[in-house]
């Protein structure tokens, strides 16, 4: 099964969880999120299997230039329709491998999913 890593090419966390993978032979495919936006369905699964908490970026400059109301649906139902407008407030990379979905870069998450 194919690996694929969601972000943009210039975060920090992408750049780390990219390394990581071509340092350990992990072949993947990458969609930035800017040039190819991601499908709302996309984004209720990984809401779904991963929750708001660890997808949600509450540190981004976006996260932080919401409205309250905004803040307010990205908290209840209408979350995935503020995520695919507001797509850069999705912490990254989003790494689907597997059954598993990984938020952010953790070296020993990587670790336990691609060599464990």
């Amino acid at each position: 099964m194919t690996t694929t890593v969601y972000g943009i090419p210039n975060c920090d966390s992408v750049k780390k969880a990219t390394k990581w993978l071509d340092g350990h032979g992990i072949s993947y495919q990458f969609v930035d999120f800017r040039k190819n936006p991601v499908e709302t369905r996309k984004i209720s699964y990984w809401l779904d299997r991963v929750g708001g908490d660890a997808l949600i970026n509450r540190r981004s400059t976006t996260w932080k230039a919401l409205g309250d109301a905004e803040k307010e649906r990205l908290l209840s139902e209408d979350a995935v329709t503020t995520l695919a407008d507001h797509i850069t407030i999705i912490k990254r990379p989003v790494v689907e491998h597997q059954d598993t979905i990984l938020v952010g870069f953790s070296d020993d998450n990587y670790t336990r999913t691609f060599k464990g």
